[in-house]
């Protein structure tokens, strides 16, 4: 059995947790137990029954390799039942204001119960550690991720999800006559989320379909679906009806026949660029779409706490192995930061990313092959040179099929970068431990601004300064839809306390707010009352 391997301090917090994972009644899985000789299983759920199919697809463990996970995985002969559950969903959805409100009432006592659940150590250790089992990042990433849905449960307890449904009244231009705005299911959905964060992002986006009245069917990657499958369990628990949500497990080429069958009003899909487009044109737009992010930070002028500025870049792009769709990707430098030890910090910060404490790990994209040639391109261009990494690590298992290098980043000039032979290559988003640096000075900001203009992914960006008049001229010449400015600027995070998602594009969906819930799950519906009296003595006018 591989164990993962903890830092001192939290294996001492995490054994006792452990012993109580026993009294978990919704798990089916204990996390520390799931390995080669004793693999776990994931079932779909379809029309309120666990279902097993005829195929299974053996998931390798990332750290060694071991077959740890078999999924039961639906072909495309096995796709009817989920057809025909999303068909029996209207379009006017399982709630609407009109139409069992109760059920506002029914998913805020679910989402204030499992919350509750949340905040009990035991079951956020649990799911800390199924999420390091098979997407591995360090114990306080993952814990991270459980503590943003936890709180995002929370949030959306007791009145909160009726609240989502708010209506507004508009007097009409006679006496009896008002118009009403509502938000309004659409009824059938589908949701396909990747395997990065393999709780936050699909419980996020699932429990607002659910608010708005929706009846989904999830797909997460197979590498990672076990910890949704779990969190079904444990919403089931909670008291969410069993026939509300289905869960198929497939690969893509049936989930794509699912969708172009089963006709859902609306599928919101995290992942790649390349994914999205083809859905937005396989299901005639019909999509919400939070695709990649090839995201900028830019450090300004003013030079301020070298130390700290240091250790968010660090995070911002190699924590998780820099598998976010948030990762910094690309980072500005102006020249004044060249009289510090910015660079040195970096360097060193990168260097102390270890395997046996996961704060550097297994790739689960793109291999190593790949990245140290995209290293090697980037290194092709003038001027550019390796700051740091670039090698594959050290005294590891991880299977070939994954990637495994050293935290990395390339040095590429800025006039190289907006170059049309280079700009591509240079802005190619590397899921991985991988970032492109580069230098500016004050003359060259519109170049800065130019590069970022040419982007066609706006997720996530950085202006790092505490100079307001920096901050509005960058700021009002982009576009990302998710931008921190100040000295305290980052790319990644994604808290239950701000809305998350790219902008610029009419298909881009937001997560965790419920700005967010409303935009994506649901759409406006107005009703107009006319009930009169009709005017005394009216008489019917001459045609118009």
């Amino acid at each position: 059995m591989s164990m993962l391997r903890l830092p001192n301090g939290i294996r001492k917090n995490v054994s006792h947790s452990l012993r109580l994972i026993h009294s978990l009644q919704f798990a089916t899985v204990k996390a520390e137990e799931i390995s080669g000789s004793q693999p776990a299983q994931v079932l779909n759920l379809v029309q309120g029954k666990w279902i097993k199919s005829g195929n299974w697809n053996t998931i390798p463990d990332p750290l060694n390799g071991d077959s740890f996970i078999k999924v039961s995985e639906v072909d495309e002969n096995g796709i009817k039942p989920f057809v025909e559950s999303l068909s029996k969903c209207p379009k006017h959805g399982l709630h609407n204001p009109f139409k069992s409100p109760e059920r506002y009432l029914l998913y805020g006592d679910v989402s204030a119960k499992a919350g509750h659940m949340f905040s009990q150590p035991e079951v956020s250790d649990f799911f800390a550690k199924l999420i390091q089992r098979v997407s591995p990042k360090s114990y306080q990433q993952a814990l991270g991720e459980v503590y943003v849905t936890g709180k995002f449960l929370e949030n959306f307890s007791g009145d909160q999800v009726r609240f989502l449904a708010r209506s507004f009244g508009v007097p009409g231009n006679h006496l009896g006559q008002q118009s009403h705005g509502f938000r309004w299911p659409y009824g059938p959905v589908a949701l396909i989320t990747p395997f990065n964060f393999p709780l936050e992002i699909p419980l996020l986006q699932l429990m607002g379909a659910l608010y708005m009245g929706n009846k989904p069917v999830l797909k997460v990657d197979s590498k990672v679906c076990i910890v949704m499958e779990q969190m079904l369990r444990l919403l089931h628990a909670c008291g969410m009806p069993v026939e509300d949500v289905d869960f198929i497990n497939s690969d893509g080429q049936t989930m794509n026949k699912l969708l172009l069958e089963a006709n859902p009003r609306m599928t919101l899909f995290t992942g790649s660029s390349r994914i999205a487009d083809k859905l937005a044109y396989d299901l005639n737009g019909r999509v919400k779409l939070e695709d990649a992010g090839f995201d900028w930070k830019i450090l300004g002028p003013d030079v301020h706490e070298v130390d700290y500025v240091s250790w968010v870049c660090d995070q911002d792009a190699y924590a998780c192995s820099g598998q976010k769709c948030s990762a910094q990707s690309l980072l500005f430098v102006h020249e004044n930061w060249n009289q510090t030890s910015l660079m040195s910090h970096l360097s060193y910060l990168a260097s102390r990313r270890k395997l046996d404490n996961l704060t550097i790990g297994p790739v689960l994209t793109v291999t190593t092959e790949a990245m140290l040639e995209h290293k090697n391109n980037l290194l092709k261009i003038p001027g550019s040179k390796l700051l740091w990494g670039g090698e594959e690590l050290e005294n590891h298992s991880i299977p070939k099929i994954y990637g495994a290098i050293k935290p990395t980043a390339v040095f590429v000039p800025l006039e190289q970068i907006l170059k049309v032979e280079h700009y591509e290559l240079v802005t190619k988003e590397i899921f991985g431990p991988f970032q492109i640096i580069t230098e500016y000075k004050d003359s060259q900001i519109p170049m800065v601004l130019n590069a970022l203009e040419k982007m066609h992914a706006h997720l996530t960006a950085a202006v790092v300064s505490n100079d307001p008049l920096f901050i509005q001229d960058i700021v009002g010449k982009t576009v990302n839809g998710t931008t921190y400015a100040g000295l305290r600027a980052r790319t990644t995070g994604a808290p239950q306390n701000h809305w998350f998602g790219p902008a610029g594009d009419p298909r881009g969906a937001g997560i965790g707010t419920p700005e967010a819930i409303k935009l994506v799950w649901s759409c406006h519906r107005e009703v107009i009352y006319d009930i009169g009296p009709v005017p005394h003595n009216w008489q019917i006018p001459p045609s118009t």
